[in-house]
């Protein structure tokens, strides 16, 4: 199994927390996530908590699994890997800690840049962003449990008319990124896939496509010409919905209907209208 963390801190030492996850190496979905914020603490330790908790969700899946353990701390996995010292007495016990969860002969470590850390960098923001609001950090992805040995596999039916993917043309790709790709990734839809003109942000059961390019007509989107005005999505609770809100306001998000915010859509809908720079509106839903 693949094992992903990250870990952060606002002020080193200041608001930490972490994020894990474990994906399925042959299809890269991911299999069970987790973010945690654990109070004041420095980079460093919030990244090594990361790491242990990323070994234990994958013992709890497979505890004679081989794991590698892929993080954008060059410290962590220098050190991990036996290259380095540790010469921090809270980075030596969480080290340790780490060890104890799966044999060290099990666990293999490599550095990836942050921009392939992406996932994990994003349960880490949502993990500070929770507790520094005061509220519980949510899990959108559930643990697949290993399945018995030779047991039959039952696939429930699958209803026609659902959804399979959703395309959105766009005049700039990268900005599209930066705001909707962003906003996707924080509501539960992983980066997919990419090539010269686009990008998808999804899995096998359904997916998102931001895409540019030459057959892309001239001119702005317009969402109150005929055609789709605009997406929305479960966003989790109230404070979900408010915590996500403004931070999409660092995106190139604008808060729409600001008068009548946050019951724009009757006073028993609690949601958040956005809009970003190209014009596109995306509805945040409260459950």
């Amino acid at each position: 199994m693949v094992v992903e963390a990250d870990g952060g801190s606002r002020g080193n030492p200041g608001h930490a927390g972490y994020g894990a996850l474990v994906r399925d190496p042959e299809t890269g979905r991911i299999l069970v996530e987790k973010a945690a914020y654990i109070g004041k603490a420095s980079n460093n330790v919030a990244e090594y908590s990361g790491l242990v908790s990323g070994l234990e969700l994958a013992r709890e899946i497979n505890p004679q699994a081989s794991v590698h353990v892929k993080m954008d701390s060059k410290l962590v996995v220098e050190q991990m890997s036996g290259r380095w010292q540790i010469k921090h007495a809270d980075m030596r016990t969480l080290a340790a800690k780490a060890r104890k969860v799966l044999d060290p002969r099990q666990v293999s470590y490599e550095w990836i840049p942050r921009e392939r850390n992406k996932d994990a960098d994003r349960l880490s923001n949502e993990a500070m962003d929770a507790g520094m609001a005061g509220v519980e950090w949510k899990p959108r992805v559930a643990a697949v449990q290993p399945a018995e040995p030779d047991a039959p596999v039952e696939e429930a039916p699958r209803p026609a008319g659902r959804l399979h993917h959703l395309e959105v043309w766009t005049q700039d790709l990268a900005a599209a990124e930066a705001s909707l790709g962003w906003l996707l990734e924080r509501l539960g839809f992983p980066r997919r896939d990419s090539w010269k003109d686009g990008v998808s942000y999804g899995s096998d059961e359904f997916y998102l496509v931001l895409e540019s390019g030459p057959d892309v007509a001239a001119g702005a989107h317009e969402r109150r010409r005929p055609g789709v005005n605009h997406l929305a999505f479960r966003a989790g609770a109230r404070a979900d919905v408010d915590l996500l809100a403004r931070r999409a306001a660092s995106h190139g998000w604008s808060l729409m209907f600001t008068d009548r915010h946050p019951f724009a859509g009757g006073p028993e809908h609690y949601a958040a209208y956005l809009e970003n720079a190209e014009g596109f509106e995306v509805e945040l839903v409260a459950d």
